[in-house]
């Protein structure tokens, strides 16, 4: 890739092509594996943080452990089971958003293993734009929520209707906000159902 075209395509916030192309290859060569793997392989390819957690229990450990190691003191977090979480591991949170946010702990849409995006919507983040969140997110979703591309998840979301101001996140940056963060660090714990 030219010097240029590198520039252009930082100072836009755009994926550089070597990086599409790498990612497209890794899917390709993934086409046959089940949905779960694939999508953990294109979410950490693109610089995301996966972990997996068989029960509740193993979820409250992770969780503790990403916000010590990431020094997480005030999180916004408005759903109430996920704040359930935050209080088991005693870790102060806000249910509105505020400038002070270090983190952001939010359930999501869905889980899109062609390209290892997640989906989210005003369910997840309120009325707040995505590129507002703060750098450190934390998302907590289940393994039923894993579709195969980004029609399943049109699809289901007409099904259950009302669901608006969708965006979607990948890895260490926004797919669809240009003014995203460009070092957001996106954390997922997928639980399994």
């Amino acid at each position: 890739m030219s010097l240029f075209k590198r520039i252009v395509s930082k100072l836009t916030n755009q994926p550089e092509e070597e990086d599409k192309q790498s990612l497209e290859k890794l899917g390709d060569s993934l086409k046959n594996a089940d949905l779960d793997y694939k999508f953990a392989q294109l979410f950490t390819h693109s610089g995301g943080f996966f972990n997996y957690c068989a029960d509740e229990a193993e979820a409250l450990q992770t969780l503790q452990q990403i916000v010590k190691i990431e020094g997480m003191n005030n999180i916004f977090c408005w759903d109430k089971e996920l704040q359930n979480f935050l209080n088991v591991v005693k870790t102060p949170y806000t249910s509105d958003f505020e400038h002070s946010n270090d983190a952001a702990f939010i359930t999501c849409e869905y889980l899109i293993a062609y390209d290892g995006r997640i989906m989210l919507s005003h369910n997840n983040i309120l009325h707040y734009h995505s590129s507002r969140l703060p750098n450190k997110i934390i998302i907590m979703a289940n393994v039923s929520q894993i579709v195969n591309n980004l029609n399943d998840a049109m699809g289901k979301i007409k099904r259950n209707g009302n669901i608006k101001n969708l965006t979607s996140i990948s890895g260490n940056q926004s797919k669809l906000d240009t003014s995203s963060h460009a070092n957001t660090k996106l954390f997922l714990l997928l639980l399994e159902d």
